[in-house]
């Protein structure tokens, strides 16, 4: 591997960690779907953030972000408890709206940006190299570097919060947590991870990051430590694997660490079946 190799192998390890540390939680909660449609939901937000600020790093990007993943959340909530809609037909309503707004923003400023419907939906992780760099690595590094710590801190100040919230919500109570600021806590993080991923990844595969690797990890940990370091495992594996079929097959290298995601699964399934037998 050369040094443009190394440059994107690490920018796909970091926004995998970034995606499986707060994904982790919203498999364990059984809320995926939730996940995919913040995921999706934020693209108005981080588009705005790039028109007025020209760039996809930085905290403005952040910030919009992080506040349209929090509307996202209050209005998914909103039309379920006070309009009597189901959830999953609320999130459907809600995320297919604004991620549709999103689509149209990109599209109307195009022309004036180099931001288009490839780099919303897809993402290109072959283009990282090619960044402006700042102390020798490319912007988006700096940025999914400072987002994955800022997460581990997050779980490790909050660990007993959340595991309290994730496994028993009448208990956390009783413990003093607030469920619901946890629960926004969880929806700030995945707002946050979706930003890391957003220019390496794009809006459609950071859900297989954020689901893949956790998933797998359910089906072997015993405690929610052991499903964070697998799931993240995991999710290192799935880059390692699936950018050297990329490089194999000459293809999309988000695409072949999704594909590995769904492969390293159906293999863990495999495995789970043959040992409890």
């Amino acid at each position: 591997m050369n040094a443009n190799d190394l440059l994107i192998l690490l920018t796909a390890c970091l926004v995998t960690l970034a995606c499986v540390i707060p994904g982790s939680f919203l498999v364990l909660r059984r809320m995926t779907m939730f996940g995919d449609a913040l995921s999706h939901a934020v693209l108005p937000g981080i588009v705005v953030a790039y028109l007025l600020s020209g760039s996809l790093h930085g905290w403005p990007m952040l910030l919009s972000a992080t506040l349209t993943g929090l509307l996202v959340t209050l209005l998914i909530e909103t039309v379920q408890q006070k309009m009597r809609v189901q959830s999953d037909a609320a999130i459907g309503l809600i995320y297919t709206f604004l991620f549709a707004i999103g689509v149209i923003l990109v599209t109307l400023f195009s022309r004036q940006t180099d931001l288009d419907q490839e780099c919303v939906l897809y993402g290109d992780l072959a283009l990282i190299p090619f960044e402006t760099r700042y102390a020798g690595l490319p912007g988006a590094v700096w940025t999914t570097l400072l987002i994955d710590l800022a997460l581990v801190l997050v779980v490790w100040m909050g660990y007993r919060a959340f595991w309290s919230a994730t496994f028993d919500a009448g208990f956390a109570r009783a413990s003093g947590f607030s469920v619901l600021f946890w629960h926004y806590v969880l929806m700030a993080m995945v707002s946050l991870a979706t930003v890391s991923a957003f220019e390496s990844v794009g809006a459609i595969l950071v859900i297989s990051l954020m689901v893949g690797p956790p998933a797998l990890a359910a089906l072997f940990a015993r405690t929610l430590r052991q499903m964070l370091v697998l799931a993240a495992l995991f999710g290192l594996l799935s880059c390692l694997l699936g950018y050297l079929l990329a490089t194999r097959l000459d293809a999309s290298i988000a695409g072949a660490i999704a594909t590995t995601n769904g492969l390293l699964f159906g293999l863990g399934i495999a495995l789970r079946k043959a040992i409890s037998h």
